[in-house]
Formats: structure tokens, C-alpha cells, sequence
């Protein structure tokens, strides 16, 4: 253990800043519901998108990137793309200021804009997403939890702290147990303040992390200083064919075996069915998390994409210049970490943990450790800011208590927050590693949800009916497909997953008669989509001849494929940049300004409410 006093010194006024903001913003957060889940919808754009970024930027995803960059090189910034990645330009371009544009709380109030409040399968449309949200946002939770408490074992040896402690806890849980602690940190927080503690706290996280990872980026740099760097051909390339074309056999064979265990050999395949998979998965929209809470939290549609659209510019610079660095010094000093698990094997996501404690100098590891920390307790908060919003929201207030006082509902929000937290921990106890949750995640339970999901964007004739059957059927597949296919990717059995929810959409959707005709005119004409509309269109502008329908799919789609080229750029510019490839960085660069200078006249300067 390398932590000194300085270091904790930093962790402690960090714990202890986050509380106070937690009790100062209470008074503000209990004002009244809105202002408690959304920050009455008054904070601006760019502090929103800070938050969003900062929830983004979370110890078990950080720790899964650097392990991936490890054994797969450059290669690996195509695998978040898993998520996908790529979601956050489909919301920015056009998707943000549509849901924006709806004025609701979460995404189940919002199906009462499309479908509703009577009729067939309406409540049963709002419930099933009420499921959905809750059955994600446990799972992050877990998530984040299992990640979190494997990071502080490097840190806090148990053997250290065990003789102060009046309990034995076996080796397996003592991760578990690092997660509880700051779990309820983290819990304190976010349930007495709300949006604004959640926001005020990521924003402080935010430029801990800044300085944090431009120290590891330098340090690492310092390190490398034009030594070569021991790995397979290819591995400084993101460039790649059918397979991966990394040979790692005879300078690491553990990260063989990785690859092995984790099926991405036939990368082509892998790659296409991510991007196939993704695009489906974009155009379904924000799922019921704190990104969507973001998004409806903002002052106005405009906003929502400025948003959306300023959290990749913020995170991915910044994020990747740590994975890369720490990548550099895994790779240099691999044989001095100590990446073995118990029983034997290797366990790539301890690099992180491992390469921090290393090399990193006194207060400059007290910064990193604090930043993730932070990172963590962001994402958390962000994900039970969420989960709260749905309870409350749209179970309490709906069928238990519609006329609740401001300070029943204020109650009702903690005693919630303390309930959902204790799931999720219950959860991350059975969860065997970050790896295995997030696959579920990524690739089963959004599986299921997307098919439901895009449709009530594009298609005017998809009711509340086929809304219920196509999520139900997505839910149950893929809460049921790691039993029925156990060794397999979840991404690998996805076109099933897909087919089985789309059956159910539309089986649900001819069940029952079109959304009545009042409601599908008030949703046109005020969120504006495009897509299969055209009977509904034809009667908004029967009624209003000066409508002015949304003609622009081409150039949606045409910011859209520009956006995701730059979000690979802002990926790849760190790792470009550390490594020094001087040529490939410039040409990143002016990739970038290329792109930036289109998308300034293509799609800023056309932002509207």
C-alpha cells in the first residue's frame, strides 16, 4: 500500500466536500419534485452535459477500457461500441430535442405524450417500462458496485486493514465490502440533495478527473520516452480485417487466453454486428437512465442537443488519455503487477488499480484515486437519481398516492433511495465480474428494449399494445438467454433477441386498434419526428396548412455518420498524442477541424426548440 497521508488527506476533503453539498442542498432540493429529480429543469446545458459526462466516466468501465486497450491495442476503441458508444451523436443530432420536446419527468411519463392515459395496453406500457428502468438501473448499480470494490482491494490490502476491524470477512467478499463503504457515501449525497447535489458534485468530480488523467497521461509519456513498447504487430493500428491479426502467443499468453474467453477473434463479424446492433439501438432513443433524466432535465430541446453533443467533446479527450496511459505502463511493466486472481489465471482489470498504485507519485495518486472515486459515486448517484424518479414518480405517485404534499414525496425519494441501494448491493454479491454485467447489460436486457423503442419514434400506426408485447418479450428473452445460451456472447445471440421482440411488437400492435388519432396529432406536431407518418401528417396539416413537416432525415443521417467519424477521432487523438504518431495525429486532427467546421453550418447553426 503506497497511499500517504497527503493522499488520504485528498480522498477525506473530497468525502467530506460531497456530504456538505449533499446537506446544503437539501432545502433547494425539497422544494418540490421537479426541483428534487430534475433541478427544475433550470440548470443550463453545459453543466448538465459535464454531469452526463462525468456518469459516464465510471471506475468499472474505465477499468474494463484499459484492460480491452492492454490486449487489444488501438482496436479496442471500437469495442465500447458495444454500448453503443455512439448513441450520444444519434441524440445529439436529432433524437435529444424530440424527447426534450415532451416536457415530461421520465421516460414512462413520456409514453403517456404517444399513447396516451386510457386505452388498450397503456397502463400496461407504462408499467413494463417502469420494469425496464428499474431491472437497468439495479444492474448498473451492481455494476458499478463490483468495480469499485475490486479497485480498492489494490489499494486497502485486507491483510492491512483487517486488524482493526471486529469482524472476519472471507477473501471473496472483501470487495464487497470496500463497496458498501463508499456506497453509502455516495448514497448520502445524492439522496438528500437530488439533481442539484448529483450535478454540483459531478462538476467538482469532473475537474479532479481533468487533472488526473492529464498527470497519468505525462507520466506515462515520461516513462515510454522512445522506448518500444512489447506487443504484437497491428496493436498500434485500429485498423482491422476478418480477424484480429493479433499474435500475442509468444510475449503474453494470458492475454490469449483473453481474447479466447472474451470471443471477439472473428472481429469483422464482431464489428458488423455492433454496428448493425447499434444503429438500431441509437434510433431507439436515450434508454431510462440518468442519461434520459439529463435530457429531460434540461431548459429547453435546443439545449437537450448542445447537451448530448457536448458530453463526447468533454469525456472522450480526457477519459482515453488515462487508458491509454495506463495501458503504456501495464505494457512496460507488466511482470512488476501483480494481476493474479485466486485459483489462478489472470485478471487484466486489476491494471488500472495496479498501474495507479505503482507509478504514480505521492499526491498525484491521492488526485487519480479521488477523481475515481468520484467517478464512481457519480455514476451511482446519477444511476439512483433515475431509479428513484421511476419509483416515486411513476408508481408512488400514480397508484399509490396521486395527491401526496411535496414533503410526503420528498420522504417517499429517501426512503426509496435507501431501498434500491440495498438491492443493488445484494445484486453486485452474486455478480461474478464487471465484465459479465456489462455484457448482460449491452447485450441482452438493451437488446430487448430496443425494437419497442424505435418504433414509437418512427411508426404511427405502433401502439401502447405492441409497445407492452415487444418490450415484454425483449425482457424475458433476455433474462432467459444466459441459461439457455451460457458460454455465448449475449451480442452473438442478439438478431434472436430482436426477432423475438419484434414478433412481439408486432403481434401486440395489430391486436388492438391505432392510437387514437387526437393524441398521435398532438405528439406530431410537438416533437416533429420524421419517419412513417404520413396519415398523420396529412391530418395535422389539414387543420394547419403553415405546419411545416421534418424533411430532415438526409441531413440527420448525414450529421449523424460525420458525428460518429469525429467521436472515433476524439477517441483515438489521446492515444495518438501519448504515443507520439505524429502523423497520424495530425491527420486526426484535421479530420476533426474538417468535420467540426461542416457541423457547425450543418447542424449548430440550424438548432431549434
Amino acid at each position: 500500500m503506497r497511499l500517504q497521508l497527503i493522499d488520504f488527506l485528498i480522498i477525506v476533503a473530497y468525502l467530506v466536500s460531497m456530504l456538505m453539498i449533499g446537506w446544503f442542498m437539501r432545502k433547494k432540493a425539497s422544494k418540490d419534485k421537479e426541483s428534487y429529480l430534475m433541478g427544475g429543469k433550470k440548470l443550463p446545458w453545459y453543466l448538465l452535459g459535464m454531469s452526463d459526462a462525468s456518469d459516464m466516466f465510471d471506475i468499472s468501465g474505465t477499468m474494463w477500457m484499459v484492460s480491452l486497450c492492454f490486449v487489444y491495442g488501438f482496436k479496442s476503441i471500437w469495442i465500447p461500441w458495444l454500448w453503443p458508444v455512439f448513441n450520444q451523436v444519434f441524440n445529439m443530432v436529432f433524437l435529444a430535442k424530440w424527447l426534450r420536446r415532451s416536457n415530461a419527468d421520465t421516460g414512462a411519463e413520456w409514453l403517456a405524450t404517444r399513447f396516451g392515459v386510457r386505452g388498450p395496453g397503456v397502463k400496461a406500457s407504462h408499467n413494463i417500462v417502469v420494469v425496464f428502468a428499474l431491472i437497468g438501473c439495479l444492474g448498473f448499480l451492481a455494476y458499478g458496485f463490483v468495480g469499485l470494490g475490486k479497485f480498492l482491494e489494490i489499494f486497502l490490502p485486507w491483510n492491512v486493514v483487517q486488524p482493526y476491524m471486529p469482524f472476519h470477512i472471507a477473501p471473496e467478499y472483501v470487495a464487497h465490502f470496500y463497496g458498501i463503504i463508499f456506497t453509502l457515501f455516495a448514497m448520502f449525497y445524492s439522496i438528500l440533495g437530488g439533481m442539484h447535489s448529483i450535478v454540483i458534485g459531478d462538476f467538482i468530480k469532473y475537474m479532479i478527473m481533468t487533472v488526473g488523467c492529464i498527470a497519468v497521461g505525462y507520466i506515462a509519456m515520461t516513462h515510454l520516452n522512445g522506448q518500444k513498447l512489447n506487443v504484437p504487430a497491428g496493436w498500434d493500428s485500429p485498423f482491422f480485417g476478418l480477424n484480429l491479426g493479433l499474435d500475442w502467443n509468444n510475449i503474453l499468453p494470458a492475454a490469449t487466453k483473453k481474447m479466447e474467453d472474451d470471443q471477439f477473434g472473428l472481429f469483422g463479424v464482431f464489428f458488423m454486428m455492433m454496428l448493425f446492433k447499434g444503429v438500431f439501438a441509437s434510433l431507439a432513443g436515450p434508454a431510462p437512465n440518468y442519461d434520459m433524466q439529463k435530457v429531460l432535465s434540461t431548459r429547453s430541446p435546443k439545449e437537450a442537443s448542445k447537451m448530448t453533443g457536448f458530453v463526447s467533446i468533454i469525456l472522450l479527450p480526457i477519459r482515453y488519455t488515462m487508458v491509454i496511459g495506463l495501458t503504456v505502463l501495464g505494457v512496460l511493466y507488466y511482470n512488476q503487477l501483480d494481476l493474479s486472481v485466486p485459483g489462478g489465471g489472470t485478471d487484466f482489470e486489476r491494471i488500472l488499480p495496479a498501474a495507479i498504485n505503482s507509478f504514480l507519485p505521492v499526491g498525484i495518486l491521492g488526485i487519480v484515486l479521488t477523481g475515481l472515486l468520484g467517478a464512481f459515486m457519480g455514476t451511482f448517484s446519477g444511476t439512483l437519481n433515475a431509479a428513484q424518479a421511476y419509483i416515486v414518480n411513476d408508481i408512488y405517485l400514480k397508484y399509490i398516492n396521486p395527491h401526496a404534499p411535496t414533503r410526503r414525496i420528498i420522504y417517499m425519494n429517501y426512503l426509496v433511495g435507501v431501498l434500491v441501494v440495498a438491492v443493488g448491493v445484494i445484486i453486485g454479491f452474486f455478480a461474478k465480474d464487471v465484465n459479465s454485467i456489462l455484457q448482460w447489460i449491452v447485450g441482452g436486457l438493451y437488446g430487448g428494449y430496443l425494437a419497442a423503442n424505435m418504433f414509437k419514434w418512427y411508426w404511427w400506426r405502433f401502439n401502447a399494445q405492441g409497445f407492452f408485447w415487444g418490450m415484454l418479450a425483449g425482457i424475458i428473452a433476455a433474462l432467459a438467454f444466459p441459461y439457455i445460451f451460457p458460454k455465448t456472447l449475449p451480442l452473438y445471440v442478439w438478431p434472436l433477441l430482436f426477432v423475438i421482440s419484434l414478433a412481439g411488437c408486432f403481434v401486440g400492435t395489430y391486436s388492438a386498434p391505432p392510437t387514437d388519432m387526437s393524441i398521435l396529432k398532438k405528439f406530431y406536431s410537438t416533437v416533429r419526428p420524421w419517419g412513417f407518418w404520413k396519415p398523420v401528417r396529412e391530418a395535422v396539416m389539414t387543420e394547419n396548412p403553415s405546419f411545416v413537416p421534418n424533411n430532415r432525415f438526409k441531413l440527420d443521417m448525414f450529421n449523424v455518420a460525420l458525428g460518429i467519424i469525429a467521436q472515433s477521432c476524439l477517441t483515438i487523438l489521446p492515444m495518438y498524442f501519448i504515443l507520439s504518431m505524429k502523423l497520424p495525429l495530425l491527420v486526426t486532427i484535421l479530420i476533426l477541424a474538417v468535420i467540426f467546421f461542416i457541423m457547425k453550418k450543418t447542424w449548430w447553426d440550424k438548432l431549434e426548440d
